[in-house]
């Protein structure tokens, strides 16, 4: 009987010995499984626009050009068409690709187009005022930008003031600047062309059959390509989408956040001041109240390219096609003979649909 006892209790689970065990008596004994059932075709295409912010900006760049193909035909789609929307676009390309490296820090800056006006104006002056050497005026407006770009990244990043608030600051100061500096005044195209056309440099154009490429237009895709690079391919650009996805956390992890923010917004400013260059190119004269919407502009091509305004996703390329987009909008509309508005009411659309679609894909990474 005592053997039968105590085969019994052999059989029986052992009573916790502790108290603390007692809790666990009653827990699953499950193992742990993953969710492995198949995602739908509406989900897999959601993960894929989130692992490629520029795809969305790049199906409607290549709908709209199908569209308005259609529409008015082959002569859409002439090489001296194209390029004519490469030209209009080249300013607001290069300001874009500025904006494009605040906005991945999670900040927006809008005196980027009174910093290019500014530079511009700078450039001008200290060659018909001063009488400085063209090329020395041009390094002149570089550094000038530069400089107003510095000024807005210590402001953000020393005195941790909002970029929105700092920016907008700097943009009435430096307007203000421009117009008292330039006293309004305008320097005609005949006076640059002759005493100074290094100034109107990305004016100039090579012709490639019925195709007509502005220096200006290949600045804009030289800058893009290296600023793709750079973002992409070197631990700086790894180090301004942490700090726009995460600054705590880029901090902890070693990103000197300060200095990473500073040399964004003096990159911009740099790059700012290029854009003033090529705005000379573009319109021939140096004019203080030219490229005023710049700074709307460039936000728009870069949330019409996908770009997350909270900072930390989003492609360069993204930017480039949504300020396409833009072009391409603009320039078929007019060749259908449609009043301007609708150019504006159609974009206004693109960019709530492009804030939508940006919220409903950030959906997969929460």
């Amino acid at each position: 009987m005592s053997e039968t006892t105590t085969a019994s209790q052999g059989s029986q689970p052992s009573q916790p010995s502790q108290e603390f065990e007692k809790v666990l008596s009653g827990s699953s004994t499950q193992v742990a499984s993953f969710d492995t059932h198949d995602k739908t075709a509406l989900q897999k295409f959601q993960h894929f626009l989130h692992g490629s912010p520029s795809a969305v900006p790049l199906i409607v760049l290549v709908l709209s050009l199908a569209i308005f193909g259609v529409v008015l035909g082959g002569k859409f789609f002439s090489a001296f068409t194209m390029t004519l929307i490469l030209q209009q676009v080249a300013i607001v390309g290069i300001v874009g690709a500025a904006q494009t490296l605040v906005i991945l820090t999670a900040g927006i800056d809008l005196s980027v187009g009174a910093i290019m006006v500014l530079s511009s104006v700078v450039m001008g002056q200290f060659t018909f005022r001063y009488g400085l050497p063209p090329a020395l005026s041009v390094l002149c407006g570089l550094a000038v930008g530069a400089l107003c770009g510095y000024v807005n990244g210590l402001l953000v990043a020393r005195m941790k003031l909002p970029p929105f608030i700092v920016t907008l600051g700097m943009w009435q100061i430096i307007l203000a600047s421009n117009f008292l500096y330039s006293a309004n005044e305008t320097i005609r195209s005949q006076d640059i062309a002759r005493d100074a056309p290094l100034l109107q440099f990305f004016g100039s154009s090579i012709r490639i059959g019925g195709a007509v490429f502005t220096y200006g237009v290949i600045a804009m895709v030289l800058l893009v390509a290296v600023l793709w690079y750079v973002l992409n391919r070197t631990a700086w650009g790894r180090h301004v989408y942490a700090v726009g996805d995460d600054p705590d956390a880029a901090e902890l992890a070693g990103v000197n956040v300060r200095y990473m923010l500073v040399s964004v917004y003096t990159l911009s400013g740099l790059i700012c001041a290029l854009a003033g260059w090529a705005l000379i190119g573009r319109i021939g004269s140096v004019s203080p109240t030219a490229g005023q919407f710049a700074n709307i502009e460039s936000i728009t091509a870069v949330v019409i390219g996908g770009l997350s305004l909270f900072g930390g996703r989003g492609s360069i390329l993204g930017m480039l096609f949504g300020a396409l987009i833009v072009g391409v909008f603009s320039l078929g509309l007019r060749l259908i003979g449609t009043d301007p508005q609708w150019t504006y009411l159609l974009i206004g659309v693109l960019i709530i649909t492009a804030v939508a679609i940006d919220q409903w894909i950030r959906k997969v990474a929460g």
